[in-house]
């Protein structure tokens, strides 16, 4: 049979996300942050059970096959890495440099490089962490934040080793460890760390209990790529009320 194409206008620029195997969160959040017309893709990177510092510098090797299965006709103006901890594992800049040699984009992030640009933007430098994985993974974070003169005087972790159950872990025990960290003084801002870990819809609540800035990781990657990208994005909590003056 016969058929035609139809125009095809210039591509915008899209969104990249790669997101890990085991991540049930990351995905709907930022669909639910961006507008809906923005065109994001989203390719997924093996990831194991287990979070520890094996695992996530395992992902290294597939980040650049990971990149790849992105649509290559499309004109990335952000790609996304989803995983903070693999970001602290493996190095940021290792990381944009492996997934450019798959796709390639002007502005690569995750949420680490995301919540240092965030901490930037709000003038902190000091942070409660909440983490909820073991102290070994925590440990990498907290170093790889204080190499950029962000201190996590205040910390607290579920001490999670299994990413599925990471997901269910449940709003009010976020909101209580949350403003549990807080009352103990020291801190500029509130960080809730990992992509799987459903922080969405408490940032408000946990900023209305402690008066703080609450960051999350999703929260921070969405900003950042939105930034890049000069896309308004629907970012929950002070950081998403203030004006951005910084580049991407």
């Amino acid at each position: 049979m016969s058929y035609r194409y139809t125009s095809v206008p210039t591509l915008a620029p899209a969104l990249g996300l790669i997101v890990l195997q085991a991540d049930e969160t990351l995905e709907g959040d930022m669909r639910a942050m961006m507008p809906l017309e923005t065109a994001l893709y989203v390719s997924r990177v093996p990831s194991g059970d287990a979070v520890t510092s094996d695992t996530l510098a395992e992902m290294a090797a597939h980040l650049t096959g990971a990149a790849g299965l992105l649509p290559h006709a499309a004109r990335f103006a952000s790609i996304g890495y989803g995983c903070t901890s693999g970001a602290a594992e493996i190095g940021s800049d290792r990381v944009a440099g492996l997934i450019r040699a798959g796709s390639g984009s002007p502005h690569v992030t995750n949420p680490l490089s995301a919540l240092i640009a965030a901490c930037q933007h709000l003038g902190v430098t000091r942070l409660a962490l909440l983490s909820p994985y073991v102290a070994q993974v925590s440990a990498k974070l907290r170093d790889a934040l204080a190499r950029e003169g962000i201190e996590t005087p205040v910390f607290g972790s579920f001490d999670e080793a299994e990413e599925a159950k990471v997901v269910r872990i449940d709003a009010a025990s976020i909101v209580a460890a949350a403003v549990d960290l807080a009352s103990q003084g020291g801190a500029e801002a509130i960080f809730l760390s990992c992509t799987n870990l459903r922080t969405l819809n408490v940032i408000d609540k946990i900023e209305g209990k402690t008066g703080l800035p609450c960051l999350s990781s999703n929260q921070v990657l969405a900003w950042h790529m939105a930034q890049a990208a000069g896309i308004t994005a629907q970012i929950p909590g002070l950081l998403g009320q203030s004006a951005v003056t910084l580049p991407s």
